[in-house]
């Protein structure tokens, strides 16, 4: 089984940050070389992430998914998630714990959306954990919070480094107005064994055709171990989650599809499913030559694609409405009836014509969601 984080070599650590606890606990686990970055005064070179203009650092680092960055993050760490208004969004909520992640899928928009090339993870967690206490209980027990940390980094690719996850399951556990998604391509899930995750926790896969993941999701976990970790933490109680996010159109789409499911109805219970989502490759126009440099061997950025209305390139629309409708029966054939099958940014014409229905109908995204935990 790969290891995302058996891929880095060396620790940075911002010399403010270099004997917090919670730092030196990381690095106990990590065992690797540290080098701590000092801090240089009266400059206006901003190089970091999370730095304010009152904390400068001159740094340059190269190969950053081999080296990862311990350093604090001075902007807010909880965030709605970046959907856009010309499509459905589910109004999931983010926590920021890092930008980047040891693993290297082809298609990952963090290589066009982040501005620095650095693996980072930030260790002022004490101010994390004061800003989402504030947010949940600032509109009491009425609003309700999908809360996950998979939108700029993996949830758990570096958790058996940092044991978040078990930081983060037990404040979801103390609060009834939260579930909390841990959503990862790895099978690293050693430190959710034994916590009392009161069932407000739902770990989450994405997943792909046999031949993207293998292809295309570089030192990710297999199918295979993807499933088995899924099924292992149903044994310990938590709800699960897949997202067949992105959909690539390749030689053998449908095959792929039906294998991937198939075989994902067979290792963990339907009725363990909280929500599956689909969504068809999309990504940032920068993002095609940047991932034809790197991945020079991959082709399926070579489809053509129009310009959506949220300014990605995204397959034609009848195209997406195929592969939707095949994996969406499938999923539909095999489901339990109280999981949540839904699109990520997609528009109400596209629900209609694949399911039958549009969100509104069923009182929107976000209360078909919630829905599925209290069923």
């Amino acid at each position: 089984m790969i290891n995302p984080a058996q891929y880095i070599e060396k620790i940075f650590v911002t010399e403010e940050c270099a004997e917090l606890p919670y730092t030196r606990r990381i690095i106990e686990r990590a065992k690797l070389p540290v080098e701590v970055i000092k801090k240089i005064k009266k400059t206006k070179d901003r190089r970091l992430p999370g730095f304010n203009s009152g904390e400068q650092y001159h740094f340059q680092l190269t190969n950053g998914k081999r080296n990862l960055l311990l350093c604090r993050n001075q902007g807010h760490f909880f965030k709605p998630c970046p959907g856009t208004r010309e499509y459905q969004c589910c109004e999931y909520q983010v926590i920021n714990i890092g930008m980047n992640c040891p693993m290297d899928c082809v298609y990952c928009i963090l290589q066009a959306y982040l501005n620095n090339p650095w693996l980072t993870f930030f260790v002022n967690i004490d101010d994390m954990l004061a800003e989402l206490e504030t947010a949940v209980e600032r509109d009491g027990p009425k609003r309700f919070w999908r809360i996950g940390t998979g939108e700029f980094t993996d949830s758990m690719a570096l958790d058996k480094w940092t044991g978040l996850s078990k930081i983060l399951i037990d404040f979801t556990a103390q609060h009834p107005n939260t579930v909390l998604e841990l959503k990862t391509k790895s099978a690293m899930i050693d430190n959710l064994e034994r916590l009392e995750h009161q069932g407000r926790t739902i770990t989450a896969w994405s997943l792909n055709s046999p031949e993207i993941m293998k292809r295309e999701e570089l030192r990710t976990a297999t199918l295979d171990e993807r499933l088995a970790a899924a099924a292992q933490c149903a044994q310990w109680g938590y709800k699960l989650a897949f997202h067949f996010d992105p959909i690539i159109y390749h030689p053998g789409w449908r095959a792929g599809y039906t294998e991937t499911i198939k075989r994902l109805f067979a290792a963990v219970p339907a009725s363990k499913i909280a929500w599956i989502s689909m969504g068809a490759l999309r990504f940032l126009p920068s993002l095609r030559q940047i991932a034809a440099d790197r991945f020079p061997q991959s082709r399926f950025m070579a489809e053509e694609f129009v310009m959506g209305l949220d300014g990605k390139c995204r397959y034609f629309r009848d195209l997406r409405v195929e592969m939707y409708k095949h994996i969406y029966n499938l999923l539909q054939r095999e489901a339990h009836r109280n999981t949540c099958i839904y699109f990520c940014m997609e528009s109400d014409e596209i629900w209609q014509e694949v399911m039958g229905f549009r969100p509104a109908d069923q009182g929107g995204l976000p209360a078909m969601l919630e829905q599925t935990l209290i069923t």
